[in-house]
């Protein structure tokens, strides 16, 4: 049986699930209408065991067997982001200030897609082994202990018995029919750090008779910036972004703090623990400047790596496909993604969907114009399954 025309037989239902996902967004940790729906959409299948709840109250965890084998899982993340949706397509998010912004609704109907397709083929028993299909919570954000939902899985036991995971990403600057895959690591570690200077504090017409903290951070902010630029390497990647400034309520009072908010991004440990050396040592100057400060850094998901043997399974799935596939060799940017917490512990892979609406401007992630061509669906489908199937009969790539 071909898998790719056996998925387009359900590409109608594909579109369906992806569009009522998506006008029902829900943000990480709050899936709890998509869990219970993706349930009820499982449930309609042969040679399924379903598990909720592990790990956190809305994961939703498919197996399907076959025998003794290999157990390989598929993931998809399910949550949405705290954005206003300004598509206005009929399906445009019904909750206000929620919106797949992400492509996680297409995530979602994609991993059902490959479980449709997967229980199908289990009735042949054309493989033995094991097939997890992991849906996701809490992708995009972290809860009051500094963890998202990988973590929490990883922790419950829902990798424990897996050999290889396999995801996808839906990729906006890329065509449909493009893809984008690369080896080793991929996308950033992603960690927060915030700081605040102390000072005395004074009069605004009389700055000599005080310490301005606001002063010594505009002193301190050259020399942040500067870490990536004079201590790292330009070959390798890092990124150090100031997101938030607090200091002072009054045009007169020269204030007793300031307090400064950002992120720190690399690809390798040692540059992530480089990273944070610098800083601490920039911050430093602080007290030659009359001043004190507290500095805290929270470490969170840490960098994708994509193991190369199993991207030669993607790649050798795709070719079976579809010869017109556009592959592109090509690292994923300096964004974060928690599927790195599994790709820490055991062989995984992630690769970046070609999904771009043919228009003259951009639907980027994370905006609130993001959507995507839904023919890509079919195909994120098929190379899924198509690369489950494989590692699981150990193909000779």
């Amino acid at each position: 049986m071909s898998v790719y025309r056996k998925v387009l037989e359900y590409e109608d239902q594909l579109i369906e699930w992806r569009r009522e996902f998506h006008r029902f967004p829900e943000l990480s940790f709050e899936e709890f209408h998509t869990s219970k729906r993706i349930v009820e959409i499982l449930q309609t299948m042969n040679h399924i065991q379903i598990e909720k709840g592990l790990g956190t109250p809305t994961s939703v965890i498919a197996t399907i067997t076959t025998g003794e084998g290999p157990v390989v899982a598929l993931r998809a993340d399910m949550d949405a982001l705290p954005i206003q949706e300004q598509t206005h397509t009929p399906y445009e998010s019904q909750n206000p200030g929620v919106m797949h912004a992400c492509g996680h609704d297409a995530h979602t109907a994609i991993l059902l897609g490959a479980a449709k397709v997967i229980s199908v083929l289990a009735q042949s028993k054309a493989w033995e082994g094991t097939i997890k299909l992991i849906f996701q919570p809490a992708e995009e954000a972290q809860d009051e202990h500094g963890l998202s939902g990988s973590p929490y899985l990883l922790q419950a036991g829902v990798y424990d018995q897996v050999e290889a995971a396999f995801a996808l990403h839906m990729c906006p600057w890329k065509k449909t029919g493009q893809l984008l895959i690369n080896d080793g690591f991929s996308m950033a570690s992603v960690d927060e750090f915030e700081a605040t200077i102390y000072a005395t504090g004074g009069h605004g017409g009389y700055p000599e008779k005080s310490t301005d903290p606001i002063w010594m951070l505009s002193l301190v902010l050259p020399g942040l910036y500067g870490i990536i630029s004079r201590r790292i390497a330009a070959a390798e990647k890092g990124v150090i972004s100031v997101g938030e400034i607090q200091a002072g309520n009054a045009t007169n009072i020269i204030p007793a703090k300031a307090s400064i908010r950002g992120t720190i991004r690399s690809y390798t440990p040692t540059i992530r623990d480089q990273l944070e050396r610098e800083l601490h040592q920039v911050f430093q100057m602080v007290h030659s400047l009359g001043g004190e400060y507290r500095l805290n850094v929270s470490r969170g998901e840490p960098a994708l790596y994509n193991d190369p043997y199993l991207n030669q399974i993607v790649r050798h799935s795709v070719r079976k496909i579809q010869t017109h596939i556009d592959l592109f060799e090509d690292n994923f940017g300096m964004g974060g993604e928690d599927f790195g917490y599994v790709s820490q512990k055991l062989p995984a892979t992630m690769f970046f969907l070609g999904c771009a609406l043919e228009e003259d401007y951009s639907r980027d992630l994370h905006t609130p114009v993001f959507d995507i061509d839904e023919s890509s669906l079919v195909l994120g489908v098929t190379i899924l399954v198509e690369s489950a199937l494989a590692r699981l009969k150990q193909a000779t790539i």
